[in-house]
């Protein structure tokens, strides 16, 4: 007899920002068993990753970080990647956040998620993404989703479902949700920068910072002052 879904093992692609903190414990809420997997690819900082750490550690919940920062000379051509290039400022639109792209790597995290997901006997992998990303991110995208959930199905004897429960919802409505669950978004970095404090000027923060506006409350981290 097979287990119910909600003790099946699953599998979570945790960054350690506030769309996967909020994600994680969705999926804390339908499994009672999982696996959050964080991926160091060779990023400009480390403030998400030592979030998820922390996250996970005050969970008590299986955390692991994967080192795969051998194919940083695969995905350099990325601000996100490269040092020598400048953080964008300014909202997230296609001029100006286009050089944040990292190549192909959503494909790539859920490609070893779902190879995780089958070693452990897992048959779902939950990711972040979200309609705020649909603009410049390609692999974000309803479509991609799509081809990677039937890539998923034929990986394997035993198919493995990936779901993106905030696929068609805004910021917003991700943070709104994990209000709801009673989240401390304190737990979460969402800054392009590694600084003590959040930039509050970069794409990442401004979105972070409309959402919290647009939800009433203010965020709970320190910003540098403007």
């Amino acid at each position: 007899m097979s287990q119910p879904s909600q003790h099946r093992p699953a599998v979570v692609v945790y960054s350690g920002g506030m769309d996967s903190f909020t994600l994680l414990h969705r999926a804390l809420h339908q499994h009672t068993d999982v696996h959050a997997l964080s991926f160091d690819y060779g990023q400009r900082h480390s403030r998400e990753l030592g979030m998820a750490r922390q996250v996970c550690q005050t969970l008590g919940i299986a955390h692991q970080v994967v080192d795969i920062r051998a194919i940083h000379g695969l995905i350099d051509n990325s601000a996100l990647t490269d040092p020598r290039q400048a953080i964008p400022s300014g909202r997230y639109a296609a001029s100006n956040m286009q050089v944040t792209v990292v190549p192909n790597r959503n494909m790539m995290l859920l490609s070893m998620s779902i190879a995780k997901a089958i070693n452990i006997g897992a048959r779902d992998v939950y990711y972040g993404a979200h309609a705020g990303d649909h603009l410049i991110y390609p692999d974000c995208r309803p479509a991609f989703v799509e081809a990677m959930n039937q890539a998923a199905g034929l990986a394997d004897f035993n198919p493995v479902t990936i779901h993106a429960p905030y696929l068609q919802a805004a910021k917003a409505d991700i943070l709104a949700d994990g209000i709801r669950m009673g989240l401390d978004y304190r737990h979460t970095w969402t800054c392009y920068q590694g600084e003590e404090l959040a930039c509050g000027e970069c794409g990442s923060c401004i979105d972070r910072l409309e959402a919290f506006a647009a939800n009433g409350i203010e965020d709970p981290i320190a910003y540098r002052p403007s």
